[in-house]
C-alpha cells in the first residue's frame, strides 16, 4: 500500500513567487525555500515585501492564473494516477493553489492558508501544522501506507527521507551536493521510472 508524496512548485508547475517576481519586477521576491530553508522566515519577509510594494492576493492571484503546468507534468501526474494514489503535500496556500490544481485535473492537495483582510492585503498566513511535509508523511505511514516522496527544495528533505523511497526533482547543485545519498532526477519519464520500481 503505497501513496506518492510530490511537492508542487518546481516539481509540478512554475515557482509561483518567481512568476510573481517576473511579472512585479521586484527581484527580491525571486528567494524562494530552494535558498532560504527557513519557511517561516521566507514568508515573513515575502509579506513585507508585499507591503512595500502595496500588493495583495489580487495581484498574485491575477499572475497564478496564467501560469501553466510545467511541459510534461500533466502527462507524468496522469501517468502515475492510474498506478497508485498521489498526494500533493505543498507549503503553498489554497487561495494560491486552486486556478493550478484545475490545470492538472484536481489532485488531492494538502496545503496552508492565507489570511487576509478585506481589501486584500495579506496579513498573515496559517500553516496547517508544524512541518506539514514530514507530519503529512508520519500520519500516512500510521495508517499503514508507505510513502514515496519528490521534491526539489530544502522543505522537501524531510518528507523524502522519511518516505520508503525518495527522490529530488529539478533541485540545486548546493542541495545535490550536500544530500549526495539521495538520487536526484531531471525529467518526468527518469521520475516516474524510479518511482515506479518501489510500487
Amino acid at each position: 500500500m503505497e501513496i506518492v508524496c510530490l511537492d508542487l512548485e518546481g516539481v509540478l508547475v512554475p515557482e509561483i513567487w518567481i512568476e510573481f517576481s517576473k511579472k512585479t519586477g521586484i527581484e527580491e521576491l525571486k528567494k524562494t525555500t530552494r535558498d532560504e530553508p527557513d519557511y517561516d522566515k521566507l514568508m515573513k519577509w515575502r509579506l513585507e515585501v508585499l507591503k512595500e510594494h502595496g500588493l495583495g492576493l489580487k495581484e498574485i492571484q491575477d499572475v497564478i492564473r496564467k501560469i501553466e503546468p510545467l511541459e510534461g507534468a500533466l502527462e507524468f501526474l496522469n501517468k502515475l494516477r492510474e498506478k497508485t494514489q498521489v498526494i500533493i503535500i505543498s507549503d503553498t496556500f489554497s487561495q494560491f493553489a486552486t486556478p493550478l490544481m484545475e490545470k492538472l485535473n484536481w489532485p488531492t492537495i494538502f496545503c496552508n492558508s492565507l489570511e487576509v483582510s478585506e481589501d486584500g492585503t495579506i496579513t498573515g498566513y496559517k500553516m496547517r501544522v508544524e512541518k506539514s511535509k514530514l507530519t503529512t508523511v508520519k500520519a500516512l505511514q500510521s495508517i499503514g501506507y508507505d510513502t514515496i516522496a519528490s521534491g526539489d527544495s530544502y522543505n522537501d528533505l524531510d518528507m523524502i527521507k522519511a518516505s520508503k523511497a525518495g527522490f529530488l526533482f529539478r533541485t540545486t547543485d548546493k542541495i545535490k551536493k550536500d544530500f549526495p545519498e539521495l538520487k536526484a532526477f531531471e525529467t518526468y519519464d527518469e521520475l516516474f521510472e524510479a518511482i515506479n520500481n518501489y510500487l
